[in-house]
């Protein structure tokens, strides 16, 4: 008699895993792969277009801001109950609604007639990318389970993650300079179609697999709290740290933040089960994240600065300008994923990856009003390119690892919450201290062309100066909370249980054992 054994990993109810590791596996990968990149676009593809945008609707500086804060207020502050949505409802449900949602309110956007009309459009646009983005993170976590195959998947989606801002500059300037600013949000109507096709042929049908009553305290305490503290720090970008309104939402949302910390852990349902970020591996890759994001916004935001106020490039110019930085992150985060993370962990890669990250922006900070791009700018993005492959991409995989079924989506969105606090507070902060550096240095300076167009340049330079100092900052704290250890280590431990569910095919030669495995 020969017998077969199949290993089937499960969580901790028990339950297996609803969606199959089948060879539609790499398909579905593109399906995510795409959804994910719309998301991460429309972080910094609908920058570009704001002035052109204004011009058309007749909006002041002031109000351009909303345009971008609309969205990150309602995509920061709504992750976790999308995550939640995800495990209730099932991936591929919350998947689709996201990317239909999110089409509708593009297609809304692109047509606007007024202020009003594209700043609720952008809104719409944030509310169901909270939904998107953790979907497909948990799709992907539930869908890549042999180690091997699951480091190059997240290479993949960490590559897309981390470069996708790059790459919306190039979109958003080619889309800008020859078609219109509307078709910066037009074009997601291609993703979300395209998206939509690829999940509704490919992906199977999921049960939610948290059926557990909806934690309305801990919900409006983080969504409150996440609100306050993006609405606060997109407040102190267009005033300053010391405006009474900025303070306020500030502390109003640590307050709450840290009452939905305390609430959750006495809570018989919680929205987050502390669980899901005190393993040092997981929680040690969102810090990671949170501080590589504050980083990363400045660089794309302070470097496009650079490149068209200082050295004159065109948007498109511009776009192509992030291209080699895009091509080291993406070979990076196949090496990091598939050849260093399973061998050695994330405590060691990742605070290398954070401190190649802080060197090359230190380089950065040196640049001259008339610096050369193929000199003292191309070396530094490639070096920067390595250190995000090195430390964004692994993680986004360690930040997911070892997760329950029921704990999937909730899981994914606390990372990209993660992701998205880090970019409002790096915003801000490099906002500022820019704003400030530039102000200090005209003081008792002749105000003419000159001394302006030096100001801009201290102001750039101090930003990387600073986003150098928040990647040493993250770091250091990385490689305190990592755990040290290859995956295997580092991956919850399995129990093989009896060989209980035993099922007989249907030929008499042959026996088919499943053993069911449950984590410890």
């Amino acid at each position: 008699m020969t017998t077969l054994m199949a290993v089937e990993p499960v969580g901790d109810d028990g339950t297996t895993d609803q969606v199959a590791n089948d060879d539609r596996r790499w398909w579905i990968l593109a399906v995510l792969g795409i959804a994910q990149l719309m998301v991460i676009l429309d972080s910094t593809i609908v920058n570009i277009a704001l002035p052109t945008a204004q011009h058309d609707l007749h909006f002041s500086n002031a109000d351009r801001q909303w345009i971008v804060t609309a969205y990150s207020l309602a995509f920061g502050s709504l992750l976790l109950l999308g995550g939640r949505i995800g495990d209730v409802v099932g991936r591929k449900r919350a998947l689709i609604i996201g990317l239909v949602g999110f089409a509708l309110a593009s297609a809304i956007g692109g047509t606007s007639v007024d202020f009003a009309m594209l700043v609720i459009a952008r809104t719409v646009q944030g509310a169901f990318g909270a939904l998107l983005a953790p979907s497909v993170l948990a799709l992907l976590t539930t869908t890549f389970n042999d180690p091997g195959e699951r480091g190059r998947a997240f290479g993949i989606y960490g590559a897309i993650a981390g470069a996708g801002g790059a790459l919306g500059l190039l979109l958003g300037g080619i889309l800008t300079s020859y078609a219109s600013w509307r078709w910066t949000l037009f074009v997601n109507l291609a993703f979300a179609f395209t998206a939509t096709v690829g999940a509704l042929l490919w992906l199977k049908n999921d049960e939610g697999a948290d059926h557990d009553p909806l934690d309305l305290p801990g919900l409006v305490l983080v969504a409150g709290g996440l609100f306050s503290l993006v609405f606060g720090f997109s407040h102190a970008e267009t005033t300053a740290w010391s405006n009474p309104l900025t303070i306020g939402f500030l502390v109003i949302g640590v307050v709450l933040l840290a009452a939905f910390a305390y609430f959750e852990t006495r809570a018989k349902y919680p929205l987050l089960p502390p669980r899901v970020v005190l393993n040092r591996t997981r929680g040690g890759s969102m810090l990671a994240m949170l501080f590589a994001s504050v980083g990363i916004f400045g660089v794309f935001l302070f470097l496009t600065y650079y490149l068209q106020g200082t050295l004159g490039f065109n948007p498109v110019k511009t776009g192509v300008a992030f291209l080699p930085l895009v091509a080291a992150l993406a070979t990076m985060a196949q090496v990091s994923n598939r050849i260093l993370l399973p061998r050695f962990g994330p405590k060691p890669i990742v605070p290398i990856g954070l401190l190649m990250s802080a060197a090359a922006l230190f380089g950065l900070h040196l640049v001259g009003l008339h610096s050369s791009y193929v000199s003292h700018v191309l070396p530094y993005l490639i070096v920067l390119g390595f250190g995000f492959g090195l430390s964004v991409a692994p993680s986004f995989s360690t930040g997911t690892l070892g997760l329950a079924p029921q704990d999937a989506g909730v899981g994914s969105a606390t990372l990209n919450t993660a992701q998205q606090v880090g970019g409002s507070i790096g915003t801000a902060l490099l906002n500022t201290l820019a704003a400030g550096a530039a102000a200090a240095y005209l003081v008792g300076r002749a105000v003419n062309p000159a001394s302006l167009e030096a100001a801009a340049l201290h102001s750039y330079t101090t930003a990387f100066l600073w986003s150098s100092l928040i990647f040493v900052a993250g770091a250091v704290v990385a490689g305190l909370v990592l755990k040290r250890g290859g995956l295997t280590s580092l991956a919850p431990e399995y129990r093989i249980t009896t060989a209980a569910d035993t099922e007989v095919d249907e030929d008499p030669r042959r026996e088919v054992c499943r053993v069911r495995v449950s984590c410890r």
